[in-house]
């Protein structure tokens, strides 16, 4: 695995650990992780997790970005370890987790593939940014393995068959953490995003097609995103994408008053999908069509309270060139047309051992990039001693009536 070099303008946070050492607090420059407890003596830093400072809310956030520089600059920082030798934990604890569905390129891709003959977006989909609710302890750092998941599977069959899904996808999306919470009843409206939104990490929203047929009319999704969710170690400060801040696309209609900005939260993120070690496609965050500020504000319009530690995703990232698509699904044409790969090797839905791998990264000050780090996830079989095995053992059987 290749490490990331971080530079001073990116200083993303992490939760890390050395040998036996606790997990506690560190932030990511060069190729070394500063131990932030022991670099500034403060023990909050010393928690296995960021949601305590996330806590605390933007002015802390931004005092400790600034004496991490001064010291830095002032040559003070001698408590550091290298990042080869460290393990990257989850950096925070997920309180709740949300997906979206906001690019305009991905659904429409995906309506044309799955619906030819209905109308490409629903009319709500342009009204308001779309999306559910997904299983918080499902999320995972980058390297954990993803177990191929079992679900009723029903491919033109009187019954469906509990079974390990055969069309599994990936989704190369964005996913931005809650520092600061808000209280029940109280929408946070669209422009104190700022205030409440900590960082951004990558996201693997891992799909299971063939289940996902099955089960989401009428209520959408639900077993075929809630198995994992794979993060990137490194949370990228807000404050550090500030020369990544662009004008979103133009939105027709204009949007409900609680969703209008007036500041401009589009973000010019740049990703890159490998599979096996082989680029497959470049997302480009700038074209979605629905800002994360205004996710956020129709998350909890409805008064839902935001806790430290609330992640939610973005959405697929995509285009309508194909080195722009952002899933398995859009790339090979719901599996009707193999992906070809530049080993030339063909890539349909993903098999045990394939190794997806989503990297980013943003315009930094002076010309510079800040660097995301990598989120990384190796599908795996299914345990041999799965229920599925035995129930469609047993359904096969002439003894069973």
């Amino acid at each position: 695995m290749t490490l990331t070099t971080f530079t001073e303008p990116a200083l993303p946070y992490c939760v890390f650990s050395r040998g036996a050492d606790r997990p506690r607090v560190g932030a990511g420059l060069g190729s070394h992780i500063i131990d932030l407890e022991r670099a500034f003596g403060e023990k909050i830093f010393a928690a296995p997790s960021l949601n305590a400072f996330m806590a605390r809310g933007p002015r802390a956030w931004q005092r400790t970005r600034e004496r991490l520089i001064g010291f830095i600059r002032g040559g003070q920082i001698t408590e550091t370890v290298p990042t080869a030798e460290a393990t990257l934990h989850l950096p925070f604890e997920v309180a709740d987790f949300a997906d979206f569905y906001s690019s305009l390129e991905h659904a429409t891709n995906a309506g044309r593939i799955l619906r030819p003959d209905d109308p490409g977006l629903a009319r709500n989909w342009r009204e308001m940014p779309v999306g559910y609710h997904g299983r918080a302890g499902t999320v995972v750092v980058s390297g954990t393995p993803v177990v191929r998941p079992h679900g009723q599977l029903a491919p033109g069959h009187a019954r469906p068959d509990l079974a390990p899904t055969r069309k599994l996808d990936f989704e190369a999306e964005v996913g931005f953490v809650v520092g600061v919470g808000s209280a029940p009843g109280q929408p946070v409206p669209v422009d104190e995003f700022a205030s409440h939104v900590f960082g951004v990490v990558l996201l693997i929203d891992w799909s299971a097609r063939d289940i996902q047929a099955f089960e989401s009319r009428p209520l959408g999704p639900f077993l075929a995103k809630s198995f994992a969710t794979t993060i990137s170690p490194w949370v990228i400060p807000l404050a550090a994408l500030e020369q990544a801040r662009v004008i979103p696309p133009a939105q027709d209609p204009v949007p409900l008053g609680y969703l209008r900005a007036s500041q401009p939260w589009g973000l010019d993120i740049e990703l890159a999908v490998h599979v096996n070690g082989q680029l497959v496609s470049r997302p480009r965050f700038a074209t979605m069509y629905w800002t994360a500020a205004q996710q956020l504000a129709h998350l909890t319009v409805n008064g839902a309270a935001l806790r430290p530690g609330d992640l939610y995703g973005s959405g697929t990232v995509s285009g309508f060139r194909r080195d722009e698509m952002g899933s398995l699904l859009e790339l090979t044409a719901g599996g009707r047309e193999p992906l070809r790969l530049p080993d030339g090797q063909s890539l349909g839905y993903l098999a045990d051992g394939d190794t997806v791998t989503l990297s980013g990264s943003a315009p930094g000050p002076g010309g510079s990039r800040i660097e995301f780090g990598s989120a990384s996830g190796r599908i795996i079989g299914s345990p041999a001693d799965h229920p599925g095995a035995a129930w469609n053992a047993a359904r096969a059987s002439p003894a069973v009536s």
